[in-house]
């Protein structure tokens, strides 16, 4: 069975949300991970540090605690203290040993600090396996104050070497996003796919209803002229036979323009713009629709604009508009009675088609002009279309650069009313 679209926007939405909470998870152990490291770190800089008072005599009082105490400045830097002089050749040596024991395998730049001179009387580079050819700034070591000796440690690189060691959870993190990644394109794909097939599958549809208006009415037509006593009513005769040869001139003419609209994603469609009377337009409409009118007893009562009436837009068009209207207030009505006004606002002329049709809910008014939007709750069910009416009339009014809206509350009816542009 065929997925339907709104329960593949939901496991679309769905999967968002877990990918989401996923990453957020991952980011949140990546974070964990770093700070471990970073403890971690800290602690075998520490351990190096004491372990090198063991080895040599950096202090008179080898028991006393307090002179064993580690300055963490930053993350980066380490002091602690002394108050003897050491080989520096051996300290180096025994400082670089104890760091690898400790597995702190990056460089850093060490240094002893006098208090008199309140500057490093000597420097250090420490060279371990895991280097880093520093730049200039990294070769700079901040020198601290202190009233007392001490020793000091700056790793440049530190930061880089901690995200090193986290390499497995860096890397299995990725590829779990690049999985992620690649499931939401999967899904995406899915319901493209989806919508294209839905789209082909609807596009018959869709065509059989922007026609089935004319066709009808030629079907009504065709019936009347086909009464025995028609011969007898030359008027009648004529104004039917009219409407067959109209109504075929019309879908003939229409036939490639509504293709190029089915097909196509154009938010506008091409206009072949001409000045012409629009009250003389919607009559014209509404005698296009005589014999459904006069199948549903419809009452069809208009109140144009006194004069100056003319616009410039694509005629075609615009019909085909007011055929939409004008046929959807016939056909949501048990006994239609259709108001068209039209009136001059500035410099843009107003149409509105008012109906006594069962409305339409609030939460349906925004997306009636939807692409393929069809009510299905209430009444409106059993009613026949598939949803590409009012999606057109909004195209072209659109297009036009004008504006539709629609007044409508079930039971009492709804008003479309449409703005355009003058010139």
């Amino acid at each position: 069975m065929v997925i339907r679209s709104k329960t593949l926007r939901l496991v679309i939405l769905t999967s968002t949300v877990l990918v989401t909470i996923i990453i957020a998870i991952q980011l949140f152990w990546l974070q964990k991970v770093y700070l471990y490291e970073e403890k971690q770190f800290n602690i075998n800089v520490s351990k190096s540090i004491r372990s090198l008072y063991t080895d040599m005599e950096l202090v008179n009082d080898a028991s006393d605690n307090v002179q064993k105490i580690i300055e963490n400045i930053n993350p980066d830097v380490y002091l602690f203290k002394i108050d003897c002089s050491p080989n520096l050749e051996q300290l180096w040596i025994n400082l670089k040993a104890e760091l690898t024991d400790f597995d702190v395998y990056t460089d850093c730049r060490a240094a002893i600090y006098d208090p008199s001179e309140k500057k490093y009387i000597t420097e250090q580079y420490i060279n371990l396996p895991d280097s880093y050819f520093p730049s200039e700034e990294e070769k700079i070591l901040p020198v601290y104050e202190r009233d007392y000796s001490y020793i000091a440690l700056y790793f440049p690189h530190r930061g880089g070497y901690i995200l090193k060691q986290m390499l497995f959870w860096i890397a299995s993190s990725g590829l779990l996003l690049l999985v992620l990644t690649g499931f939401g394109f999967s899904i995406f794909y899915l319901y493209r796919q989806k919508f294209y097939y839905e789209t082909q599958k609807d596009f018959v549809n869709n065509f059989t209803h922007e026609f089935k208006t004319p066709l009808a009415v030629i079907t009504i037509a065709a019936d009347v002229l086909k009464q025995e006593n028609i011969i007898e009513k030359p008027e009648k005769l004529k104004n039917y036979a009219g409407i067959i040869y109209e109504q075929t001139s019309h879908l003939q003419s229409q036939v490639q323009r509504l293709l190029e609209i089915a097909y196509t994603d154009r938010s506008h469609l091409p206009l072949e713009k001409e000045k012409f009377d629009v009250n003389v337009l919607i009559k014209k409409s509404i005698n296009d629709l005589q014999p459904l009118i006069e199948q549903k007893n419809a009452v069809v009562k208009t109140t144009f604009a006194g004069t100056d009436a003319i616009v410039n837009a694509d005629k075609p068009y615009l019909r085909l508009c007011f055929i939409n209207l004008i046929e959807n207030a016939i056909k949501y009505a048990k006994t239609p009675v259709i108001d068209i006004t039209t009136k001059t606002e500035g410099s843009h002329f107003i149409i509105s088609v008012k109906d006594n049709g069962i409305g339409i809910a609030s939460k349906h008014q925004k997306k009636i002009f939807d692409r393929f939007y069809r009510i299905t709750d209430g009444e409106l069910h059993t009613s026949k279309g598939f949803g590409l009416g009012l999606n057109f009339v909004k195209k072209v009014i659109d297009t036009h650069n004008g504006k539709i809206e629609v007044k409508s509350e079930p039971g009492q009816g709804s008003t479309f009313t449409i703005k355009l542009p003058r010139n």
